[in-house]
């Protein structure tokens, strides 16, 4: 079992990559519209930031719908037939908050697009700015950088030139959303720092996609520069020593600590959400691998330590591991996290299908007078219920909780 280090000198950018507002254009209970390219369009299926952003607004969740196009481009937006109007979904939602990720694509263009992508990103804001799509406020608006470009070989020859490309681009849109006095969230270069480490997988496909484990790293910092304004959520952190069974914590609240022969108990309660778990089993960089939640444990006696929480097994590390400190990330509470962001995929799923079928054709294309076309209605207009029914069982599935937790000595066999 890798023990945990405390590498706080790395963990600055990733950290405080400050957006350029003071207050966060997200509230307890909006309706977000995410909007964009592919990077947009995946966050859907991958669920970390959504599931981050439930924890965040557990008291008055936020609901989100997610309208990414895989290509979508600021001004290349191609839909099929009669497909509805992103403003008729935008108002089905009753959206207070858009999410747009744009840049990729239009960085192609190289310097000489600059011009006009600066004069496209203002020309979006302008055709939001005012309008009321939930029909009470006017909507808030949230613009995201692209990601870096990383380092795949071959695949990537000319990487260093597109992450110029791309630097120019993220600082076009930050430069036009300060003079919109618009949110700006910077993933390129937390994204170009994170793929520059030689420690741990890679987090895109090709250099330009992230893969689950990418979501998964970005959605951290995703979701803190989404939140200016509020602290930034930190991992759980949980200190004990059996010489004096004191103990110390952040994220929760340690007591009745005991100990026995074996070793110790002691009650955990969970004042914030546990961090999701990586879906990897590499060996991480240090500022992911410090986001994770852990448990050091000082002076137990020599040997291999157990840890169960409410009976259930969650990782077994020597007294040296866990002096340093465990990464302890498969709890119950960890388990439940998961199971939410299981949910959370399902309802995108819904949704998708009742906005994105791949019937398309027989819905609003050529094929809608057919049979099968006219059936077809009826059935969006379901998985459309569906998907919101499944918001209202996202509301009610955060929870925290009083644990019992036990880390006893394993005997030797």
């Amino acid at each position: 079992m890798r023990s945990i280090y405390p590498v706080f000198a790395v963990l600055l950018l990733f950290a405080t990559t400050s957006p350029l507002l003071a207050d966060s254009p997200i509230r307890p209970g909006d309706r977000i519209a995410v909007v964009g390219n592919t990077f947009a369009d995946q966050l859907r299926i991958h669920g970390y930031l959504e599931t981050l952003l439930l924890q965040r607004t557990a008291e008055r969740p936020v609901s989100i719908r997610n309208l990414g196009w895989g290509g979508d481009m600021l001004t290349a937006r191609d839909r099929p037939t009669n497909f509805p109007s992103e403003a008729e979904t935008l108002r089905q939602h009753q959206t207070d908050v858009i999410i747009a990720c744009f840049g990729m694509g239009e960085s192609f263009a190289g310097e000489g697009g600059l011009e006009n992508f600066e004069a496209d990103v203002a020309a979006w804001i302008s055709s939001h700015r005012g309008r009321s799509y939930n029909g009470n406020s006017d909507v808030r608006l949230i613009l995201v950088s692209p990601i870096a470009c990383e380092d795949h070989g071959s695949l990537t020859p000319k990487r260093d030139a597109r992450n110029d490309d791309l630097q120019s681009y993220s600082n076009a849109m930050r430069e036009v959303a300060r003079e919109s006095d618009v949110l700006f969230v910077d993933l390129f270069e937390t994204s170009r720092y994170l793929m520059d480490e030689s420690l741990g997988p890679n987090l895109t496909i090709n250099g330009v996609h992230l893969n689950e484990y990418g979501y998964w790293a970005i959605s951290h910092t995703f979701a803190n520069q989404l939140f200016p304004d509020q602290d930034v959520l930190e991992p759980w952190r949980i200190r004990l020593d059996v010489g004096d069974l004191s103990a110390s914590a952040s994220g929760v609240s340690v007591s009745s600590v005991s100990a026995d022969e074996k070793g110790i108990r002691f009650d955990v309660k969970e004042d914030t959400f546990p961090r999701l778990p990586p879906p990897v089993d590499s060996p991480l960089p240090p500022q992911l691998e410090f986001r994770r939640d852990t448990l050091a444990v000082e002076n137990l006696s020599p040997g291999t330590y157990e840890l169960t929480v409410d009976g259930a097994f969650v990782v077994s590390a020597t007294a040296t591991e866990w002096a340093k400190g465990v990464a302890i990330d498969s709890t119950p509470a960890h388990r439940d996290a998961l199971s939410v962001r299981a949910a959370v995929n399902d309802k995108n799923l819904q949704f998708t299908y009742s906005w994105k079928a791949l019937n398309q054709v027989h819905i609003v294309g050529e094929r809608r007078s057919s049979p099968s076309g006219k059936a077809l209605p009826a059935e969006v207009i379901r998985f459309r219920e569906i998907a919101d029914q499944r918001d209202l069982v996202l509301s009610k599935a955060l929870k925290r909780s009083t644990r019992r937790w036990r880390l006893a000595r394993v005997e030797d066999e």
